[in-house]
């Protein structure tokens, strides 16, 4: 950490350490300075600009934060974490955007995702079949497409949402309600060291931030706030998803919901949202749909169904999609099916895509690693070119990640 970074940091967590001041406060403050040092380091006159009002500058100017701060950042210089602080241009637009947002993030794996469009897929961690079947396959399906899926790392829904995403393009986020040094809960410890390998862990807690009840608001609040939208995908009539839910409303979120089994008790909260007007959510296009305008940069077009493809086995799931470009394709290629005519090509098609069709129509089926590797682009652009075309009905998807003209 450079000396600029260290300031930075400890700055940031001189705010939060100090009595009275909370995230709609640290928005205010830093939103008036260049830097969370510059802010600090001005506290005196923060009343005269209009950033605070006299008496709770007062309470920052008496240094109370001191002694958390500085436990804190020690901790954290021992732990070797990685920090995001709020200026930093890696730290999430979305998270900025929101009333209430952290001012720091500890994280682990890859930060690059955070520049993807996500959405949230949350819901009970005592849940049935059905619900772990369809977040499997939504999960998946967004993935495929080039969305992070975003969850809290617990068991149950959140677990699936998570294994199944990281078999995608997208890959997964896990927000955590604990210290980024505590590994909670005991039995997703399998799904954490995946996530760090191939998706990203973050907190806002510092090193050794046990995971109390009081911290999972906060930690929703996050999970809400990376994304573009919320799946509540099972959960009962006083779940915590439902808190989730609320939150997202609150940021100016969409709020999707998974239907259950009438009379099933954990579907009664998605049931509730439904009737308060959250979106009926089937499958994975349905969040696609809406959410078309935001996904505007990489969509052409709206599918009335994704491709039939099965989800895959969590369980035996083989490398993540997210492979990179020249990693080899170590399957045999199917046939190469029969050349299809020429057809006229949309009058809105880019030409990234002009490229894509090219390759397919030289050279057939090809797996997408050989399409990475042709086109020189990474993994989640070629995947939503991808699936653009096959929107347009111009692309086909084969099993076994192959793709030929349709």
């Amino acid at each position: 950490m450079t000396l600029d970074a260290a300031k930075e940091f400890f700055s940031c967590l001189a705010l939060r350490h100090t009595p009275g001041l909370g995230p709609r406060s640290w928005k205010s403050i830093l939103s008036a300075y260049e830097s969370a040092y510059e802010a600090v380091s001005d506290a005196r006159n923060w009343a005269a600009r209009k950033v605070l009002p006299r008496n709770r500058a007062e309470v920052f100017l008496q240094e109370p934060w001191r002694p958390g701060a500085e436990a804190e950042y020690r901790a954290a210089r021992a732990a070797k974490v990685h920090v995001l602080t709020w200026f930093d241009p890696r730290f999430p637009k979305r998270l900025r955007e929101i009333p209430d947002p952290p001012i720091v993030l500890y994280f682990s794996g890859d930060i690059s995702l955070l520049k993807n469009p996500a959405v949230a897929v949350v819901g009970a961690r005592e849940c049935t079949l059905l619900g772990l079947r369809s977040v499997e396959r939504i999960s998946f399906d967004l993935s495929r497409f080039g969305v992070t899926v975003v969850s809290g790392l617990a068991a149950g829904i959140d677990r699936q949402a998570h294994q199944s995403a990281l078999q995608g393009v997208g890959g997964s986020i896990a927000v955590l309600g604990a210290g980024l040094d505590v590994h909670y809960p005991p039995e997703n410890e399998d799904l954490r060291r995946a996530m760090e390998e191939k998706g990203l862990v973050i907190t806002e807690f510092g090193p050794g931030t046990r995971p109390e009840a009081r911290n999972f608001p906060y930690r929703n609040r996050i999970i809400s706030g990376l994304s573009l939208g919320v799946l509540v995908a099972e959960a009962a009539a006083r779940s915590g998803s439902l808190i989730t839910a609320r939150q997202a409303t609150e940021q100016g979120r969409e709020v999707f919901a998974l239907p259950g089994p009438l009379g099933q008790p954990t579907f009664a909260g998605c049931h509730k949202l439904i009737k308060q007007g959250a979106a009926l959510v089937e499958g994975a296009e349905d969040i696609i749909r809406t959410l078309r305008y935001q996904f505007a940069a990489e969509l052409t077009a709206v599918p009335s169904s994704l491709p039939e493809q099965p989800a895959p086995d969590a369980a035996n799931a083989g490398p993540s999609a997210r492979s990179k470009a020249g990693s080899g394709n170590p399957l045999a290629a199917p046939p190469a099916p029969p050349k299809p005519a020429q057809r006229p090509l949309p009058e809105n098609i880019t030409p990234e895509e002009r490229e894509l069709l090219a390759a397919l129509s030289a050279d057939g089926k090809l797996h997408i690693d050989t399409l990475i590797q042709s086109l020189g682009a990474d993994s989640p652009a070629v995947s939503r070119r991808l699936l653009v075309l096959e929107m347009q009905g111009l692309v086909r998807q084969w099993p076994g990640m192959y793709y030929s003209l349709a």
